[in-house]
């Protein structure tokens, strides 16, 4: 009879296996960074958690995810943790493996360069029509995500920047109004948020995202389409150019 995904039957030296890993694995840093802004319910909680945790790093491309280890640091059973790995899956941020359980999700540079090719023409497409439609309010918005990013790289803060980052990129894209777009353009970020961690651990490469934000934000408040699209270009295909060198 087939072994239950959420509850594998194992062998005992199975077990003493999985124990010697999460022993040898560092373990990832969970801990939510101010009570004051922990999600309402409990779900919620531990899906933003392991968001936090793969986004930061913490749950590196390819690393195993011990279930009982993790429902124990955030303190919670393992049914909320298992309804946020089965959303992450979805999302295509972690993999089942049958008779190993979940794993972060890991991109080959073709898979990652696919999705960075799908992102192209979809939010070029959404920055073209944004460009000729953005408000006060829009730009507001923009700049301010912008300056959030410059300052959570100033400090050194990983989870912010990225968190920041994408403020930044759907406050160009959404005033488009193409909710269906940024749905798919939603899931290939989310698909890919690990790497931005790679990306973003290099001094060089924050101080390039700011210097490039800054083209975006002038681009935008210029109203000019064809400049905004071309940007954006450039941005991506400097990340895909310096990822190469770190995934095989």
């Amino acid at each position: 009879m087939p072994a239950d995904r959420d509850h594998p039957d194992e062998a005992p030296q199975d077990r003493a296996r999985a124990a010697d890993a999460r022993t040898a694995a560092p373990r990832a840093d969970l801990r939510w960074p101010d009570q004051g802004t922990r999600p309402p319910t409990t779900q919620a909680f531990v899906l933003d958690a392991l968001r936090r945790a793969i986004t930061s790093g913490s749950l590196p491309p390819g690393r195993p995810i011990r279930q009982d280890g993790i429902a124990h640091d955030l303190g919670v059973s393992r049914v909320p943790l298992r309804e946020a790995l089965k959303t992450l899956e979805a999302e295509g941020q972690v993999v089942y493996r049958p008779h190993r359980g979940y794993a972060v999700a890991e991109l080959s540079l073709d898979d990652l360069v696919e999705v960075y090719r799908i992102r192209e023409l979809l939010e070029s497409e959404a920055a073209g029509i944004a460009a000729t439609a953005f408000t006060e309010a829009d730009l507001a918005r923009i700049t301010d995500a912008a300056e959030d990013v410059e300052s959570a790289a100033e400090d050194g803060d990983l989870v912010g920047m990225i968190a920041a980052n994408r403020r930044f990129h759907f406050a160009l894209l959404e005033p488009a109004g193409m909710p269906r777009l940024m749905r798919m353009v939603r899931t290939l970020w989310d698909a890919t948020d690990a790497y931005r961690a790679v990306y973003y651990n290099a001094t060089a490469n924050r101080a390039r995202v700011r210097d490039e934000h800054s083209a975006i934000v002038r681009a935008a408040a210029e109203g000019d389409a064809e400049k905004l699209i071309a940007e954006l270009s450039t941005h991506r295909s400097h990340a895909i150019d310096s990822l190469r060198e770190t995934i095989t």
